[in-house]
């Protein structure tokens, strides 16, 4: 974490601004922005029509003249402009308006673990265009943990694992720090491409990615790594003649194409698990690894890792908001530095 608790405590509103969606939390207020990062603009005019929710509906449906667009890819802010747009609109004036209000203005954002210079700047000029005096970084896999309740803050080993729409982040943690991490580029959406990609060679289908979550819920059944129910029908568009078509669509198949983004996940586990001090290992034994993020709800995910790794796997009660959460909750001063101090008899 770059910023101190004692700064995060000064600041006022926080945001996490992800790939798939954007989240604010105003202290004193609680989390007042949860919406898809989107934006649908006129190309013709430079006009912003929709935000959030609504532009997303849009995806794929609009005339030439309005474009969608996602100024975060891959965790990072790609359109700085389109960012401080999108988040102005979101916050609405009557919020815009009690920040205003603050006496130098401060703010905190989540960034990836590793984020480069340049991902840094970019994060805090989209808040400093908002009017924030001051920008303080958090690493989202600390912000997480706190936001899940993990005891960051003890001598002994917690894990936790961010699965974000682009990426999955990783680490062991403790005395309130990262002992070991690691960022794998695969994330929701890469499983999402998978099962289009899948569907198009095998069923010569095209599906839209945002039509994936039927798909997806019919390999709950026994989870991943077992048999679930049999088959699903998915509707799409057939590659050859562009008409509507529907097909049965075997689920054990459907397993077997995402097992390769998933096995990538597997790997960055195994490395960060033989760079972890064995003491710390030891402790992960019993506590095993806490799922957060979004696609920590893909069905049958943390079976897949339970059986691959042999420890238990939790997935947190809201993980879509854990990191959001995290930030609200040192924002509002209920997280307590470690004294690290000794005391003399």
């Amino acid at each position: 974490m770059t910023a101190t608790l004692e700064q995060l405590r000064r600041c006022h509103f926080a945001v996490d601004l992800g790939a798939a969606r954007t989240r604010v939390y105003v202290k004193g207020a609680g989390l007042v922005v949860d919406q898809p990062s989107a934006a649908a603009v006129n190309t013709r005019t430079g006009a912003l029509i929709a935000v959030g929710e609504l532009a997303e509906k849009m995806t794929g449906r609009t005339p030439d003249y309005i474009r969608v667009v996602r100024p975060v890819s891959g965790g990072t802010i790609v359109d700085i402009e389109m960012a401080q747009r999108m988040l102005r609109h979101l916050l609405g004036d009557k919020v815009r308006r009690s920040l205003r209000r603050k006496p130098r203005l401060r703010a905190a954002v989540c960034t990836p673990h590793g984020a480069d210079p340049l991902a840094q700047r970019a994060a805090v000029e989209t808040l400093v265009g908002l009017g924030a005096r001051r920008v303080e970084l958090v690493d989202t896999l600390i912000a997480a943990a706190v936001g899940c309740g993990l005891p960051v803050e003890q001598p002994e080993a917690t894990m936790i694992m961010v699965c974000g729409a682009h990426a999955t982040q990783l680490a062991v943690l403790s005395l309130g720090s990262i002992v070991t991490a690691a960022r794998i580029p695969v994330g929701g959406e890469a499983v999402d491409h998978a099962i289009v990609q899948h569907l198009r060679h095998h069923h010569e289908l095209v599906l839209p990615s945002q039509s994936v979550r039927p798909l997806q819920v019919a390999l709950c059944g026994n989870g991943l790594t077992a048999q679930g129910p049999a088959s699903t029908e998915i509707h799409g568009r057939d590659v050859a003649t562009g008409l509507a078509r529907s097909v049965q669509v075997d689920t054990a198949a459907v397993r077997n194409a995402i097992q390769t983004p998933l096995t990538a996940v597997l790997d960055g586990l195994g490395k960060v698990l033989r760079d972890c001090p064995p003491d710390l290992v030891a402790d992960l034994a019993d506590r095993g690894i806490m799922m957060v993020g979004g696609s920590a709800l893909l069905p049958g995910f943390d079976q897949m890792l339970r059986q691959a790794t042999g420890m238990p796997v939790h997935i947190a009660e809201r993980p879509d908001i854990c990191a959001v959460q995290g930030l609200g909750t040192m924002l509002e001063g209920q997280v307590e530095p470690l004294d690290l101090h000794a005391t003399a008899d």
